[in-house]
């Protein structure tokens, strides 16, 4: 009976495995296989708030279903090996310049995985896809006012908001 629900439970901690294809923004508790393809070259930058120097390089990493962009710190770069298959336990997503970034956590945990991946999809990046919203477009109204010779010159007068004092052709908005 005891070995049934250790069975049980090793598969239910399997089937909450994913593939890179699956990510989507702000996902938690990541759990999936993946093969390291390259490295980047490794870079410095100070953080804004302890004003510490860490060193930062981009690995990209892929399965069966697609290809992802992970950041590498300090000493997760040397012990991560191109060409190696590892299994992320407690990832999770991230943005980085409004691209999708599977990111390496404190509370995560890096291993090498019991069997390879020898087939990579490299058609699907899932950090290709700009993830950032569009900037929001000013309400934009026209007005009339009188010219040099009586007529009335139209243009389009840029309101601040949409309760303004004039409508969207022009006229004068009654408060009551």
């Amino acid at each position: 009976m005891t070995s049934e629900i250790e069975n049980d439970e090793t598969k239910t901690k399997d089937s909450n495995e994913i593939k890179i294809e699956e990510l989507k923004p702000r996902m938690k508790h990541v759990d999936l296989i993946f093969k390291v393809l390259e490295k980047g070259e490794v870079r410095e930058v100070t953080s804004r708030r302890t004003f510490e120097t860490h060193r930062v390089a981009d690995a990209t990493v892929g399965d069966e279903t697609g290809i992802v962009k992970l950041p590498l710190w300090n000493d997760k770069i040397e012990k991560i090996e191109i060409g190696t298959t590892y299994k992320l336990e407690n990832g999770y997503t991230g943005f980085f310049r409004g691209n999708l970034q599977l990111k390496i956590g404190r509370h995560s945990e890096i291993k090498k995985a019991e069997n390879d991946i020898e087939n990579v999809n490299h058609d699907v990046d899932m950090s290709t896809k700009d993830y950032r919203s569009p900037r929001p477009r000013h309400y934009y109204q026209p007005y009339d006012r009188k010219g040099d010779s009586g007529e009335a010159i139209y243009s389009v007068r840029r309101s601040r908001d949409r309760n303004s004092r004039y409508d969207r052709y022009g006229r004068r908005r009654r408060r009551w």
